[in-house]
């Protein structure tokens, strides 16, 4: 039945390539007098438009001591500025039928409202106001504060698997940013305050910092025209630092830990790997290293699901995870969920086993081309997302990537070769380079 289903799929996939010519995104890209890059992605199919701005600036820009100011700061961006209230903007987008919110990440931090197309002009007078207006208020600093500790309280203190990603993140970097929580450390967080979160605003929110992303409904001379009226207006930060990081040393040895914590509900063995990132003009590394993660953990007919779910039945649950979208180095992750009765160790061993013999038997090549299969017709059905596509531009355009490398990278996967990935995995599955944790409730008469 699989090799039936193959072989539709297959048949049904084939017409994609000619599907995918026809929908080739129209994308103009200029940067104004002042520095601020701007994207546009026209979809005239709906008048709907999403506005982005993103910042060159996350939690891995931060000061040391200051964990979670970057995204501190994004909460207070919806306060009041020189010509709104606080909480103005956001209303103002509701009652025009629209959506707003922001997020941040370790590379970025990233702002957006999703309106009707008419309503675009609207969308940057006010963004563009809170990249130079805002005001902070003590008071701002104190509220905001204890929301962002009650955050952390939530998603990351209530929940195991958060605590132990954030020991994982830590184990895995021994110099880089990237091993801080974006949301910072509970710690860091109770002290931050306005001199914080104003320096970190007057050194990164900047135009020549920023990128400003619109895809929908619209046309490019007029996001032009709108961007130099409202964004061209201010005037670039000369005395914008050079984004520098500190640089991971050579890691010369594999690390371990275990979590415990009565909390748990689903023990599991996962194992990260320090691998490169999309380098601009160089993506191929990346574009191995995703067909790899596809091939070992990307659905029912991967590798692991094969082996350790179908055919040992050692697992209810495995998959792989890799990420090249990063400024720095990224990570590599497998995750390995065991069965009722099959302990940590074993899971463990079978998933190094099932690596073992994925490295010596390599890459099925009808697996590949049905995954390549995939991938297009996912690319293309993305294009009927415009929140989707902005932020494919912003997230690449913050990590250091251009236009022209998001344009390639669905041609650069289907060129991956079965010798590409083999080498991939050869560079990846460096056990030095490499963090293997596991996450158990605690074990009967072991003193906590």
């Amino acid at each position: 039945m699989r090799r039936i289903i193959s072989v539709f799929t297959a048949l049904w996939l084939a017409a994609l390539p000619a599907l995918a010519s026809d929908n080739t995104e129209l994308v103009t890209h200029f940067t104004l007098d002042n520095g601020m890059d701007v994207v546009v992605v026209e979809d005239h199919r709906a008048p709907v438009v999403q506005h982005m701005v993103w910042y060159r600036a996350g939690s891995a820009d931060e000061p040391k001591g200051a964990s979670g100011v970057a995204h501190f700061l994004e909460h207070l961006l919806f306060k009041a500025t020189d010509n709104m209230e606080a909480g103005e903007l956001s209303a103002t987008v509701a009652a025009n039928g629209g959506r707003d919110n922001a997020f941040t990440s370790y590379d970025y931090t990233a702002y957006f409202q999703r309106v009707a197309a008419d309503r675009l002009e609207l969308m940057m007078q006010m963004e563009a106001d809170r990249m130079v207006n805002i005001r902070l208020t003590e008071a701002d600093i104190a509220t905001e504060r204890d929301v962002i500790i009650e955050e952390r309280n939530q998603r990351v203190e209530n929940n195991p698997q958060s605590l132990f990603n954030e020991q994982m993140g830590a184990g895995q970097y021994l110099n880089h940013r990237y091993g801080v929580p974006i949301i910072g450390w509970m710690h860091e967080m109770e002290t931050l305050d306005l001199n914080d979160a104003l320096s970190f605003y007057d050194i990164y929110y900047s135009p020549n910092n920023a990128i400003l992303v619109v895809s929908g409904d619209v046309d490019p001379e007029n996001v032009r025209m709108l961007a130099e009226k409202y964004y061209g207006a201010i005037p670039a930060n000369p005395a914008l630092p050079e984004r520098l990081r500190t640089i991971e040393p050579p890691q010369r040895a594999e690390r371990r830990l275990t979590m415990r914590d009565p909390r748990v509900a689903q023990p599991y063995v996962s194992r990260s790997y320090l691998a490169s990132e999309r380098d601009s003009g160089a993506q191929e590394k990346a574009a191995a290293l995703t067909m790899l993660s596809e091939v070992l953990g990307g659905g029912q007919t991967s590798v692991l699901t094969e082996k350790l779910q179908f055919e040992s039945q050692i697992a209810v649950y495995s998959g792989v995870f890799y990420n090249g979208v990063s400024l720095d180095d990224t990570t590599f992750d497998i995750v390995v969920v065991p069965s009722v009765g099959v302990t940590l160790q074993e899971a463990e061993d079978a998933m190094d086993a099932a690596i073992a013999e994925f490295m010596q038997t390599g890459v099925d090549s009808e697996q590949l081309d049905r995954i390549k299969m995939q991938l297009r017709a996912s690319q293309i059905y993305a294009r009927d997302n415009v929140d989707r596509i902005a932020n494919r531009y912003g997230r690449a355009l913050t990590s250091g990537l251009t236009v022209e490398d998001v344009q390639a990278w669905p041609d650069l996967l289907q060129a991956v070769t079965e010798d590409d990935i083999m080498q991939a995995a050869r560079d990846v599955f460096d056990r030095d380079a490499s963090v293997t944790g596991w996450l158990m409730r605690p074990e009967e008469g072991v003193l906590q």
